[in-house]
């Protein structure tokens, strides 16, 4: 039986339910259905010249990129761009921290995907010490301004959490370091984070308080099972397309 999976958002990673998950029947009937409504509803947007800004954040290996794949799989290559963000570069460092974000800002009637984003700020630069506290406190006000302009512009905004637990990442981990293919993803990094878990959970905690809006909203994702993660997602963008193109 289909779901409205996302009836009612929630705002705190200790709210979500991370049990939900979706057999494998329902997940192919209800990708298919969203796949062609997203196709369809993007080529609405490419004529109304509206850009659309799509942001993923969450753990490592919660699968932001396996959605990412099955979001763009039947769009047009031609009217979207992925952008992989990681540590500014050498010219990017000297530039307000949002620079890099201007010049990536998806044009009218495209859509640009951020795998990491200017969110960056209050989360691993605060966490990690990075970014001063001065800077990371008021950055959530600068951000809000940012969408805010690009609402203004006609932008459709969407943005994504996918949770997962501790445990479950650990799994993932584990998988990843025994499988030859999937090796490269795993880094020193990724185990350090691990021991800052509640400290990234409460920066991310705080950052949906203060920066989701109605035109700009975040959607916190139930990610321990992969099939009900990818059809949250995109149940999400259709709606949010829906109610912006109608």
């Amino acid at each position: 039986m289909k779901q409205n999976l996302t009836k009612s958002r929630i705002l705190n990673l200790n709210q979500l339910d991370l049990s939900l998950s979706l057999p494998n029947d329902d997940y192919q009937v209800q990708m298919k259905e969203y796949k062609n409504k997203i196709r369809d509803l993007t080529f609405l947007a490419k004529a109304k010249n509206k850009p659309i800004l799509i942001v993923f954040e969450g753990w490592d290996a919660a699968g932001k990129g396996g959605a990412i794949r099955r979001f763009t799989s039947e769009i047009d290559p031609r009217l979207f761009e992925v952008h992989n963000i990681s540590a500014p570069n050498t010219e990017e460092i000297q530039h307000h921290y949002l620079w890099r974000f201007w010049n990536r800002i998806p044009k009218v009637g495209h859509i640009g995907i951020f795998d990491r984003s200017y969110y960056g700020r209050v989360l691993v630069e605060r966490v990690e010490g990075f970014a001063k506290e001065s800077e990371w406190a008021r950055a959530y006000e600068e951000i809000f301004l940012f969408e805010e302009q690009l609402q203004s512009f006609g932008t459709i905004i969407v943005k994504f959490w996918l949770h997962i637990s501790s445990e479950e990442q650990l799994k993932r981990f584990e998988d990843r370091k025994n499988d030859p293919l999937k090796r490269w993803k795993l880094t020193d990094e990724d185990w350090r984070n691990r021991d800052k878990w509640h400290l990234y959970e409460e920066a991310a905690n705080e950052m949906f308080q203060k920066t989701d809006s109605p035109k700009a909203p975040w959607f916190l994702v139930p990610a321990n099972d992969k099939y009900f993660a990818r059809v949250m997602v995109l149940e999400a963008v259709t709606k949010r397309l829906e109610e912006e193109l109608k």
